[in-house]
């Protein structure tokens, strides 16, 4: 039998190690932020990333959605219909496409975006504060 071996010293010196707690720390974080606006952090993903998409262009469609967020596209169609369901999103057939559906944030949606996003960037602040600028660049490259 072969003993596992390591480069490191410990789980203290792995990268990969120390993103999955700073992963865990972060989402309870989120978790936190969002609950007094009802949303889970996937939901806010997605609601907020419609708003951004359509802010910058035409209504997306829900793969240019699940593309832009890095979901899958069938775990995003069921959010989307979801926040549908909620009167936070509307969807709409593409015109081009019979297929496809646009998506748009309702007033509603929209309310709430204002009102969750403002609490979501605060914890980002608070929680990212111990970094320095270059961290969101590095981050960014990672996530290419």
């Amino acid at each position: 039998m072969t003993a596992p071996e390591s480069r490191l010293p410990g789980p203290e010196r792995s990268p990969g190690f120390l993103l999955w707690r700073v992963t865990l720390a972060w989402q309870r974080a989120m978790r936190a932020a969002l609950a007094p606006h009802d949303l889970t952090h996937v939901q806010f993903v997605l609601l907020t990333t419609t708003w951004w998409l359509t802010r910058s262009g035409e209504p997306p469609t829900q793969r240019q959605l699940a593309d832009q967020a890095g979901t899958d596209t069938m775990m995003t169609s069921q959010v989307v219909r979801k926040l549908a369901d909620r009167g936070l999103l509307a969807r709409a057939d593409d015109p081009a496409d019979a297929r496809a559906k646009r998506l748009e944030a309702t007033p509603a949606g929209l309310e709430l975006v204002a009102k969750a996003l403002k609490d979501v960037e605060a914890a980002d602040a608070e929680f990212f504060s111990a970094t320095d600028d270059g961290f969101v660049d590095s981050l960014a490259k990672l996530g290419q």
